[in-house]
């Protein structure tokens, strides 16, 4: 399929299938932020709240746009196609308007520690006395409820826990903790899943209902049934880039460069053995099975290396997908940024932000053939939208003058 058969019914004159839904953030770092950037980026109108000195993903580097940039990574990333609002939520005033807010939003979103917007009066007790049938989100590290609910966690901290990072890394090596940040990251796609269901209910039923996600619940359900596996005692070594259950599956050393390679069927497993030269293997009865190869997974390993090792990233590429046998170059995010089909999916977006400087952001994962969404506009400035925002609740100016002369905003 080529893209423009794809977008061929697309509108273009709504920001996204979220359209008309608002949601009231306030949250900091990134798993909240991630939960208010899929409703943003999917059309919703997110306002985000933070406090005067701005939260803060905003003063965490590298900054994207060259030498004296304030422009987080972390900030342009994940806050994109939202508008900010500056309030002081612990004082009597900001609470009053974050209430008022949230009596026209459908969903509020928060990832602070547990107890603390109940202690600040704008928890969901507070906010379903003035909208009833509000949907709202909480994201903490252990959750609203538990043993832990009330220890500070953040991503690394809910991968030691969870078990994620007994098992990441190198079989000769001690535990790591992801690259990324796994646990924001599927809390914050939770949270923005469970709204959505929660949506679908109210929609039905009129009635809202309070949504507790924690990253290390989060971790815990990705983790492929590993869970159960360590309830039942089953022994689970970490075995790095090698697979539980098939071989050859790792990244193998090319003259320059690696491929990872994942061989998990039989007619993967023919084509392979054809093309490095060892059609022998096929009626080993060390190879011949998924099983055998596993059990025999040096062995199978060592040939599939030795050819490897003769051959460049490009060519074992073009060999292997011409074959059909699943491989990709272990690329740099720098490689894959400059990669063609990543490109032609819109992973990277050219957006201006606020000083001028365009800087190309990660796109959107899903795509709609009917109601495309994008990256609409740069993270904003620091409350660049709160006169506008207090206009809309009927906030005149010389109260506007007042809050700010009070720092409430």
């Amino acid at each position: 399929m080529q893209k423009q058969d794809f977008y061929r019914d697309a509108r273009r004159d709504l920001a996204g299938p979220l359209q008309g839904i608002r949601v009231l953030e306030a949250t900091t770092s990134w798993a909240g932020p991630m939960c208010g950037c899929m409703f943003a980026d999917l059309g919703a109108d997110v306002i985000k709240v933070e406090a005067t000195e701005g939260e803060v993903g905003r003063r965490v580097g590298p900054f994207v746009t060259g030498e004296g940039s304030r422009v987080s990574f972390l900030h342009a990333t994940v806050n994109r196609n939202k508008r900010s609002l500056t309030l002081d939520l612990r004082a009597p005033a900001g609470r009053e308007l974050f209430l008022k807010l949230a009596a026209r939003s459908d969903i509020v979103v928060q990832n602070f520690r547990p107890g603390t917007f109940d202690k600040w009066g704008i928890g969901y007790e507070d906010c379903r006395a003035i909208k009833p049938d509000i949907v709202y989100v909480s994201i903490s590290g252990f959750g609203q409820f538990g043993t832990d609910h009330d220890r500070p966690g953040y991503d690394p901290v809910a991968e030691a826990a969870s078990g994620f990072m007994s098992l990441n890394g190198s079989p000769e090596g001690g535990p790591v903790r992801c690259a990324t940040y796994l646990g924001d990251d599927l809390a914050g796609l939770h949270g923005a899943l469970a709204a959505l269901a929660a949506l679908r209910h109210r929609n039905a039923t009129g009635e809202g209902q309070h949504i507790d996600v924690s990253l290390m619940d989060s971790i815990l359900f990705q983790s492929n049934g590993y869970l159960t596996l360590g309830a039942i005692g089953h022994p689970m070594p970490r075995i790095g880039n090698r697979s539980l259950f098939s071989a050859p599956v790792d990244a193998f050393e090319c003259t320059d460069g690696h491929v990872f390679l994942a061989v998990l069927l039989e007619p993967h497993w023919r084509a392979l053995t054809k093309i490095i030269g060892r059609p022998d293997m096929l009626n080993d009865p060390r190879f011949a099975t998924m099983a055998a190869r596993h059990q025999h997974r040096d062995q199978t390993d060592a040939a599939v290396a030795a050819w490897m090792k003769t051959q460049t990233v490009g060519d074992v590429e073009r060999e292997f997908a011409k074959a059909g046998i699943p491989a990709a170059a272990v690329r740099t995010y720098a490689e894959a940024a400059a990669n063609p089909h990543v490109i032609e999916r819109d992973m990277l977006q050219p957006i201006e932000q606020e000083d001028g400087k365009t800087v190309p952001l990660t796109g959107p994962a899903a795509k709609f053939s009917r109601t495309p969404i994008r990256v609409r506009t740069r993270a904003a400035r620091l409350g660049e939208h709160t006169e506008e925002i207090l206009e809309e609740l009927g906030i005149g100016a010389a109260e506007r003058n007042s809050l700010r002369a009070m720092k409430i905003i």
